[in-house]
């Protein structure tokens, strides 16, 4: 099999790939199912024999840096609540299911009593049967009304796939119910001969935020009857919903409470979250109601061996001779090449569309070479497939007919995989929270499994691989959103006037900010006033005013030329960034050039290409303070949190050879500038701590650079974010400070938490970068420390040792967080800088994904965020290495139940 569809020069990099080729463990007989449980296949070796075989390769041993036995956990029973009708469960039982786990028990007790609850515990816990038993009950008593229809279900899901699982689960459960439970997924996919059948009849509907925010809300007239009769709303994973994209689902919920009320209806909310820290508190704000918290986990647990994994260092160098390690695609493809010839089954979890492509490719060459057969069992799941595509998939690993998949993480959620024997984690995903869930995917019969986490060439990687307390021995995040961001809570009030007209009594649903945005809205002439209540004026739809995906206008097509074919879509804030005229462009493994880019009518113009090379953006980008929220002294300098204004401009690519990154050329760019108005922290440096630290002007300029890409790099480690979420500028003299400065914003219009994190977790966080920088083996800067894959400006200037000594004096003069201090719920960095923490938390939470990058001013160093407009699902761009994947898309903001911070922007006029 050759790599014929691949960009020109990727076969020559996937060569020095290495297989260990292993006999099958587990015999491949003429009838073997490979989703069987473990009582089918008692060959199947143990977790810790796995990873022995795994690391038996040449020179792989050394890769294993640290490995963690959780220990099994038996589970808890209970009876279920005696007002659950007999038939429910009789269903349950007859699904193999004779006993409930405490916790499922409690929530359905809670549910049936009216109270709005969140279950809160590890993934394969049950959380599905603790809210389907309330409701499938709730439902049967409603078909006994005279129209057969006197109680409706509302489920919400992040991703199609996870709504398209729940109903087929929800149709096997109620299989022996008959008619009475009538379940239908309403999305995108859904046919419109359909449609009115499941708003006129179906009694459980599954659905995602988005339809809910533009179809059903908008349309509530032909929902009155299903609204009328609402019981119960079903947020699966919930924790998905953070920061900007939180804060619109938290706005569109609101929105669907007003509308229950109209029609006589006040349905009780039930939640289902991975573990997080304080999960009450996320959901009562993501709901604005009282939620009773089930969070003691009884459900059994199989053992977990649990290895990081660290690519060795190559031969080849990078920019500025930087050495580079081995990908951690390329490891991840090893690997599951590896467990699929063993007979295992399992996952490879990857950050971007193109990763999972590629690592599923790689993986079928490998196994051709071992066993034909092999190959076809091995694909990717990412977004951006059709509908039908999808589905074929997941029935095929539901069947067996898959023994591995490399996923984006639209499999990360609750999607039913059973009997996964181990999971590949291709890089942190960004959360401990979402670690947890990927991890989780295994095991999930109760028997042992294993989970491998690559480590990336990235700061933040290269710190956990070396630092396994600061995965195994704290407690994940918190799901973090604020609905009071003007620029997000606008939008919704529009939405909202449209569907009913906004009186003063609806003020306090949709929060205190409220009032304060009418008036600007009414000014904007979106709004008016007409005695007690506020109109919508316009003719378009309110709801088209925001996609609560954060997507920052509308997608640009990328079309082919010469067959005006559509290959699909990249979001409006990258498209300065990967799909700029001379671009290099790949979809589903085949390589495009970006003829023209019309940015009025959206829409990117590619052709068919095979070139040797990958193109990467140049931006630059200048940051003015608006306003300064809030500053305290650190020693000689200040640390600084408020509103910033970031003007991005995208002015040129490289274009780099595919094997070496060796630079051919740099091409100029006309693109308009953007900008975004956001929140940011920034601390400064004195000239005494320039001397200090040995800092002369020569060096100044590295020794800030370095220590910006190194602290967004780690940021995540203590925000619920990914480093795309943000950027960063570093200046030697900015104009509004008169000092050396270093901001790091959020990359989102309004802020979404980010940077309100880092100030309040500052000492901990700079003397964790200050760490990273220092243990890393390279002598001047690389990917694992200072190197940044998103920086403006190519990396240059950068001074390692400068930033290390300038972040030591810094630190000097810092004062340590209290534990009290709103938002540091993560606790202090240690002496010798790594991250300690309280005994293991909870488990699981998923997490952002990549982002476009922009880059520095003249005479700056600049590692940007999403960039001004920009939103949610497009990565970097061709040549970047990373294209950010599918699923919930979901970013994270300020900490639950945290004032917002005065002082915020005026948001824009939608």
């Amino acid at each position: 099999m050759a790599f014929d569809h691949l960009p020109a020069g990727v076969h020559d990099a996937l060569a020095p790939l290495s297989v260990t080729p292993v006999t099958h463990s587990v015999p491949m007989a003429k009838n073997h199912r490979p989703d069987r449980p473990p009582t089918d296949t008692p060959s199947r070796p143990l977790p810790g024999t796995v990873l022995d075989r795994l690391a038996s390769g040449p020179s792989r041993a050394s890769r294993v840096t640290h490995t963690e036995h959780l220990p099994p956990r038996a589970g808890r029973h209970a009876v279920w609540p005696d007002r659950i009708r007999a038939e429910v469960v009789a269903a349950v039982r007859a699904a193999g299911i004779e006993h409930p786990w405490a916790h499922q028990a409690r929530a359905a007790e809670h549910a049936l009593d009216g109270e709005s609850v969140v279950v809160a515990t590890g993934t394969a816990s049950g959380k599905s049967l603790a809210y389907l038993t309330p409701v499938l009950s709730t439902l049967l008593d409603g078909a006994e009304a005279p129209n057969g229809r006197g109680a409706t279900a509302l489920y919400l899901a992040p991703t199609k796939a996870l709504a398209a699982d729940q109903c087929r689960s929800v149709k096997e459960l109620s299989q022996t119910l008959g008619r009475s439970v009538r379940s239908a997924v309403y999305d995108g996919d859904t046919p419109f001969e359909e449609r009115e059948w499941i708003r006129q009849y179906a009694n459980y509907v599954l659905t995602n935020p988005d339809m809910l925010h533009r179809s059903i809300l908008p349309s509530h007239p032909r929902w009155s009857s299903f609204l009328k009769s609402l019981k119960y709303v079903v947020i699966d994973e919930c924790h998905t919903y953070r920061g900007v994209f939180g804060s619109h689902v938290a706005q569109v919920l609101r929105r669907l409470r007003r509308l229950c009320a109209r029609y006589g209806a006040s349905p009780v909310f039930l939640l289902a979250s991975a573990t997080a820290a304080e999960p009450a508190v996320a959901a009562r704000r993501l709901t604005g109601l009282p939620v009773v918290e089930v969070a003691d986990d009884a459900s059994p647990r199989g053992e977990l061996v649990f290895a990081l994994w660290e690519p060795p260092l190559t031969e080849l160098h990078g920019e500025k001779g930087a050495p580079v390690r081995r990908t951690a695609t390329a490891e991840a493809a090893d690997l599951l090449t590896d467990l699929t010839v063993q007979g295992m089954r399992s996952i490879t979890f990857v950050r971007s569309r193109r990763g999972a492509e590629l690592i599923s490719v790689i993986a079928q060459e490998r196994l051709a070479e071992v066993d034909r057969s092999l190959a076809g069992r091995v694909a990717a799941y990412r977004g951006g497939y059709l509908p039908e595509e999808r589905r074929a998939l997941e029935r095929a690993l539901h069947s067996g007919e898959l023994l591995g998949l490399a996923a984006t993480n639209a499999l990360e959620l609750g999607v039913d995989i059973s009997g996964l024997d181990a999971v590949v984690i291709a890089g942190y995903p960004g959360t401990r929270a979402s670690l947890w869930q990927q991890a989780g995917r295994a095991g999930r019969s109760g028997q042992g499994a294993l989970a491998v986490l690559v480590a990336r060439d990235d700061p933040l990687d290269t710190f956990l691989v070396h630092h396994p307390e600061a995965l195994f021995d704290r407690p994940v995040e918190s799901t973090v959103l604020d609905p009071d961001n003007p620029y997000v809570l606008a939008p919704h009030l529009c939405a909202a006037a449209e569907e009913l007209p906004l009186t003063e009594e609806d003020l306090a649903l949709f929060g205190p900010a409220t009032e304060e945005l009418l008036p600007q809205l009414e000014a904007a002439k979106l709004l008016r006033r007409r005695t007690r209540a506020w109109h919508w004026t316009r003719r378009e739809r309110a709801a088209d005013l925001t996609d609560i995906r954060g997507e920052g206008g509308r997608p640009v097509q990328v079309v082919e030329v010469g067959t005006g074919r559509l290959l699909g879509t990249v979001d409006a804030g990258a498209a300065h960034t990967s799909v700029h005229e001379g671009a290099v462009h790949l979809h589903q493994g085949l390589t495009y050039l970006v003829r023209s880019l019309d940015l009025e009518d959206s829409v990117a113009l590619v052709e068919r290409a095979n070139p040797t090379y990958t193109t990467v953006a140049r931006d630059t980008t200048s940051i003015t303070v608006l306003e300064t929220d809030t500053e305290i002294p650190w020693g000689d300098g200040r640390l600084c949190y408020g509103s910033v204004e970031v003007t991005n401009h995208v002015v040129s690519f490289l274009r780099r050879r595919v094997i070496t990154g060796e630079v051919l050329g740099e091409t100029k760019l006309d693109l308009p500038p953007r900008t975004l108005r956001t929140r940011a922290v920034w601390w400064t440096v004195t000239e005494d701590q320039l001397d200090r630290a040995r800092i002369n002007p020569e060096i100044l300029g590295g020794a800030l650079h370095a220590a910006e890409h190194a602290s967004i790099g780690m940021l995540p480690l203590f925000a619920t974010c990914d480093r795309w979420d943000i950027g960063g500028v570093s200046i030697p003299l900015h104009p509004d400070t008169l000092l050396p400065t270093v901001f790091v914003y959020d990359g989102h219009p309004g802020g979404a938490g980010f940077a309100e994190r880092a100030f309040h977790t500052a000492h901990a966080w700079l003397t964790a970068t200050r760490q990273a920088i220092a243990s890393c083996e390279c002598d001047a800067g690389c990917p694992s420390c200072i190197q940044s894959p998103k920086c403006g400006n190519g990396n240059d200037p950068l001074h390692k040792r400068g930033a290390v000594r300038l972040l030591t004096v810094l630190l000097e003069g810092a004062p340590v967080e209290k534990p009290d201090t709103p938002g540091a719920a993560q606790p202090s960095a240690g002496a010798d800088g790594a991250v300690p923490g309280p005994p293991r938390g909870p488990e699981p939470e998923p997490t952002p994904r990549p982002e476009p990058e922009a880059g520095p001013g003249p005479g700056s160093g600049a590692e940007a965020g999403p960039g001004p407009g920009s939103g949610a699902e497009a990565g970097p761009g061709p040549g970047s290495g990373a294209e950010a994947g599918p699923g919930p898309r979901a970013e994270a903001g300020p900490e639950p139940g945290a004032e917002v911070p005065p002082g915020r922007p005026a948001p824009p006029v939608p």
